[in-house]
Parts: structure tokens; sequence; C-alpha cells
């Protein structure tokens, strides 16, 4: 039998079931309540409460008259508290009595003017809870780097007045590392250990646990902060360690096959769950099948035979629960029924969906209780059974089947052809590695059989999706190859980014659009201008007739900030303009993205300055004139002293425009040379 070793710590922590009661309490009480953010982390036990009247809101602005607020275990900041107490609402802080015992910590430590330091994640609400309790400054770090960059904030001699508490349920290793760094640099500094002990038994339990299994289960919500750390220290220690929140996440494959298996909860999780995944896991609580052994449903059924089972028998349907369950004449005593769960293995279809009321159906007898006077029937391993031969005879034929995929598991999806179960691995679902294979479920998908087999009495069915794909693609890609050319428009979609371009299908024919084409202005990574999956229209800059390789266009002519220029800032316009450069013969202008102007020494005052810094600096905002442009050369110049009035002689003025010309021409030529160099 499989060995399932359950964490002793594993489920609610004081704190959580203490909220929990109190919510309850309240609702017994006939109030109407609703939580300051959802009550823990879990939204099976969110939806749970919510079924019962309690409401999750964000802000005490959305608390109805009359409701009674309840404060998570997490805590909130002291303002929170002032606002509710202002608006006169009445609530119950159900705040964790160790988090309570940090916000006192961090109040009193304000009274002289300590810094506080919070080993903990600054966006969980635990942590802007603790924030919201300090009267002075404070600093959050959740790993050795950002506390090391705490340490170039806080100067050392400031050591005695530095304060350190932690997040409730932070990591017991990172904690530990962290005080020896706290300690050197922070000689004199205060160091509360604030972690819940029920969390520090709960990570060692969970720690000592994944090094003594080959398969390891961590049950807890996604958003659970304390489950997360749980599933790092496990999958350090146990390369399969998975993070589930309910039993129907279970990766059944791997269960089947692991001799040990490890469970624990994060304090969030209820133990309803928790039950819910070892009965599942219980379901194939058998030794691993070889070629010579049944497989567990055959030996379950095996087992039955001595309660007057595994015998075949045809019903009558006559009525569907609303749970599912499904009433059937057998034609006995005993009042037959199927389970929801036994009527199919695609769990998409509903009760409805499989059988009407009448319909004549063949079952096989699960089990008898004659004590209650009911059969347990099973019309899906009938179906099974009956389906295999069929799929069997499909396997040796290149048939193309399309069916919905019904779930994600772990390496692959599934699909179902004639009642079965097929296995479509990971790198047969998709083109790429990359795609997401949950975009799928729900989807149909056409599919062929790669391998349909038995060893001994084990059955399994493979497919692939990737190769009608290809064949498809290839299809398209041959059609649009003899009708594509140069300069033919497409919308396509980015597949892929590098550092020198974007790769982009346009309808089975993949083309590259240069970084130099995404854009008029200069950019560092196409990343900049374009994301993968984004649609585009581009067009055919250039075909390869040799490697059939393609060249895509896709910044337009209207665009091209010359084209702008030309046709928005003639010669003579005046223009708002920020300098961007200073040389020792003018300064360079930013007229519009992409276009730079030279405002000669000259052309900045209208009188004799010796340096162009004498009246502009960078990033300075300045009215100038276009007083030439070369689109040829692509040169700009601009001038501020005409819009200044004159002041110096007339002769002087000729003299130093003629001078200025001819420094103009050749000291702008040298930098554009050595811009081309």
């Amino acid at each position: 039998m499989k060995k399932i070793i359950l964490a002793k710590s594993a489920g609610f922590c004081f704190g959580v079931n203490r909220a929990i009661e109190i919510v309850y309490k309240l609702i017994d009480e006939g109030k109407s309540v609703c939580t300051l953010g959802p009550i823990i982390h879990n939204m099976q036990m969110v939806e749970e409460l919510k079924s019962r009247g309690v409401k999750t809101i964000n802000s005490i602005s959305e608390a109805e008259k009359g409701s009674t607020v309840v404060i998570r275990s997490h805590g909130v900041p002291r303002s929170v508290i002032d606002e509710i107490k202002e608006k006169g609402l009445a609530y119950v802080d159900a705040t964790c009595p160790f988090v309570s015992k940090i916000h006192k910590i961090v109040e009193n430590d304000g009274q002289d003017n300590s810094t506080i330091i919070i080993a903990g994640d600054k966006d969980h609400p635990e942590v802007r809870g603790i924030m919201g309790h300090c009267k002075n400054h404070c600093y959050t770090f959740k790993n050795q780097e950002e506390l090391e960059n705490i340490f170039s904030i806080i100067p050392r001699e400031k050591n005695n007045q530095v304060k350190v508490v932690a997040q409730t349920t932070f990591d017991i290793k990172e904690w530990e590392k962290s005080l020896k760094s706290l300690k050197n640099v922070y000689t004199k500094s205060k160091i509360f250990d604030t972690i819940c002990n029920a969390t520090s038994i709960r990570q060692k339990e969970a720690n000592d646990i994944s090094k003594s299994v080959d398969l390891m289960f961590v049950i807890g919500d996604k958003h659970s902060s304390n489950s997360f750390k749980l599933y790092n220290i496990c999958s350090k220690n146990c390369s399969k360690t998975f993070f589930v929140e309910t039993a129907d996440e279970l990766p059944m494959e791997e269960v089947l096959t692991a001799d040990s298996i490890g469970v624990t909860a994060g304090a969030s999780t209820p133990a309803r769950i928790i039950k819910e995944v070892l009965d599942k896991m219980s379901e194939v609580n058998t030794s691993s099948v070889n070629e010579n052994e049944l497989s567990f449903e055959e030996m379950l059924e095996e087992s039955l035979k001595s309660m007057n089972t595994n015998e075949r028998v045809m019903g009558t349907v006559m009525g569907i629960a609303s749970n599912g369950d499904v009433a059937v004449d057998v034609g006995r005593k005993q009042a037959g029924y199927i389970p929801n769960d036994e009527l199919t293995y695609d769990p998409t279809l509903s009760a409805e969906d499989v059988v009407k009321v009448g319909d004549q159906v063949e079952l096989l007898i699960m089990k008898t209780n004659d004590q209650e006077g009911t059969i347990m029937l099973s019309k899906k391993r009938v179906d099974a059974q009956k389906s295999w031969e069929e799929l069997e005879a499909l396997g040796e034929s290149d048939e193309i089947f399309t069916s919905k995929v019904v779930e994600v598991v772990n390496g692959g999806v599934i699909v179902m052809l004639k009642g079965c179960r097929v296995f479509i691995p990971a790198s047969q679902a998709t083109l790429t590695r990359e795609d997401d294979l949950s975009s799928l479920v729900g989807e149909e998908v056409q599919f062929r059989l790669l391998e349909v087999s038995r060893k001994g009495r084990r059955k399994r069915a493979i497919g692939s999706i990737k190769s009608v794909l290809r064949e498809k693609r290839a299809e398209e890609k041959a059609k649009l190859l003899e009708s594509i050319a140069v300069g033919n428009t497409y919308e396509g979609v980015v597949k892929s980014l590098t550092s020198y371009g974007a790769f982009v299908d346009i309808g089975g024919v993949y083309g590259m659009i240069h970084i130099s084409e995404l854009s008029w202005s200069r950019i560092k990574h196409p990343s900049e201008v374009v994301n993968v999956g984004d649609k585009v229209v581009v067009f055919i800059k250039d075909i390869n007739e040799e490697t059939k390789k393609i060249s895509l266009g896709y910044k337009k002519d209207e665009d091209n900030p010359w084209y702008i220029l030309k046709t928005q800032y003639p010669v003579d316009s005046v223009v708002k303009c920020k300098v961007v450069g200073i040389t020792t013969f003018g300064a360079f202008a930013n007229i519009i993205p992409g276009i730079d102007g030279l405002i000669h020494i000259s052309q900045i005052a209208n009188k004799r300055i010796d340096k162009p810094q004498d009246v502009l600096e960078v990033g300075q905002e300045v009215e100038a004139k276009i007083i030439a442009i070369d689109f040829d050369k692509k040169r700009v110049s601009l001038s501020m002293r005409a819009l200044l009035p004159e002041e110096a002689p007339a002769e002087e003025v000729v003299e130093a425009t003629e001078t200025a010309e001819v420094a103009e021409e050749t000291e702008v030529t040298e930098v554009a040379e050595e811009a081309a160099e």
C-alpha cells in the first residue's frame, strides 16, 4: 500500500480559526456581516461564507449601514480603525493576537524615535497593517538583497535606534540568515522574533516530510503567503512537489506511480479541503501497477464481487437530482442510483448532457447496501470498457479526430475520444512549448492517435495535436508563398522577440521585422514597440529567393519625423524645443521626437557671447525659429536671435553672420563625420 504522511500542523492556525469562528458566531446571531478584505486567503472558504450572506468589502466606504465589519486576522493599519470609529460602524477586531502583539511593539517604539525594520512582503496585508501602526520611519525586506539596500539607507551609527520585527509567516531560514547580517551591521539593534510558533512548526514539519517522500503536496490558496512559503520549502527537497487548491487539481498519474506521498497545508486551508484531497488519493491507495497487476479501478471492481457486484444490469433513468446523482430502476427491490462522478469521465458534461429520464442504460453494480436498500451503479465504467475496444481499432489508422480538451494535467492535457481519456503530452499539445496549455481547456481541437496500447491490464492512449497543426501550417504556408510579393500588406501576430528584431506569423509563414524597421526613433530592444501576442500590420520588404527568408516592414512613412517636419514645420516656423546637448559652437535642441536642430552660438543671443553655456543649459525649453532645413543631409538650423530685438551694429551683425555660416558648415560637418565614424 502507498504510504501517505499528513503533517500534524496542516490546516487552520489559531488566528485563522479564531477569525472564522467570530464570523460564524455573528452569522448565528443574525447579524449582517462584511469582512474588510477576504477573511482568509482561501477562496473556497470565502465563497462558502458568501453563500451565507457574508460580503467582502475592499474599503470602509463600501460597508452598508447596520452591518458589522470584521477585521480579518491579518490586521489593518491604525488609520482604518480610526475611520471605522469616525463613521460609527459596528465592528469586531479578529486580528490574530500574535499580529496585535507586533502592532503594540512598533507603536511603543514610536515614542523613542526608533526606526522599524520589518521582515516581510511589503504588499502582504499583514505587513501593510504593521506599517500602518509605525509612528516613525519603517522599512521592509523579504530577502538578503533588499536587506542590504536598507543597510545603505540607515546609518550604522544609529544602530541603537533600530528595532526589527518579522511577519508572523516569514520564512524561518531567511529570517535566521537575515539575523546574522542585522547583528553584524546594527550591533545594538533590538530584535523581536515575532514569527508565529505555529509557522515555525509547520515549516519545519514540511521540510522534514518532503525529504522522506517521492511525491509532496502543499494544499492552499495560490494567494496565501504562508502556503507559498511551504511550497518553496518542499520543492527544494522533493522534485515532485505540487501546489494544489482542491482535490480536483491532483495529478492522479503521479499519485498512481508514487510509493510515498507527503501532504501539508497552509494556515488558511479548511480541514474539509484537506480531507477531500486525502479521500481522492485514498481511492488509488494501492501498490504501483506492474504489467501483470490489475489497475486500481479493476482491483476495486474485483474486491466488490463478494458483495454481489461487478454485475452488469440494464436500468431505466427515473430522475436526476440537483447534485447530479441519477435515480435508476434496475428491477430490484433496492433503489438504484448513479453518483454524479460515475456518470462520465468527461468533467465538462452535466448529468442532463449524459442521460435523460426514460433512457435505457447499461450499468455496472458498484456496491449493494441492503441495510439502506440502495445499489450504487456506474455508467462510465461500462462505457469505458466498450469504448476501449473501439479505440484500439482506431489506433492503427492515421485518422484525424475532433474533440474538446477537458483538463490540464501534469505534463499535458486530456481529450475524450469514444468515452476514453486520451493523454496529449505538452510537447504534442501546441506548436511551441511557450503556449499556455490552460487556454486549450474547453476548446475543440483536432488530433490523431500516436499510441493505443495495453501493458497487462493497464491501458493508455496518447495523441498529438501538434502533428495536425503542422500539416495545416504547411498547407497555409504553401498557399501563401504562391501569392506573396514584395509590397504586400498582411495582418500578423508577434510570436517571439530577439535583441535584433521581432518574428511575426503572417498566416503560416514567419517573417522578421528588424529592430531598425520597428521605429523611426532609436530603440534598444523590440519590446519597446511590440510584445509577444500583439497583432500588427506589416508589409513585405524583401524575400530571399534562396533561403525563403522574409523581411518585414512595420514603420509607416507618415510617422517619419522628417515627413512630419516637412509637412508641419516649414522654414520660418517658430517652435518650442528642449536643449539636449551643448558643444563649443552651439547647442542641439529637440524639435520633435527623432529630430534635433542646431542653434549656432551666433544664433543664441542678440549680442556676442563667449560660450553657449552662458545662456543655455541641457533640459532648458526655449523658443526658436527654423531658419534652414537640408533634407538631403538631414540637418535643421535654428535661431533664437531671430526672435530677439537686434542690439549690435549692422556691420558687426553682417560680419558675425558670415563668420557663423562658415563656422557652422565646418563644425557641423565635423560632428556629422564623427557620428558617422
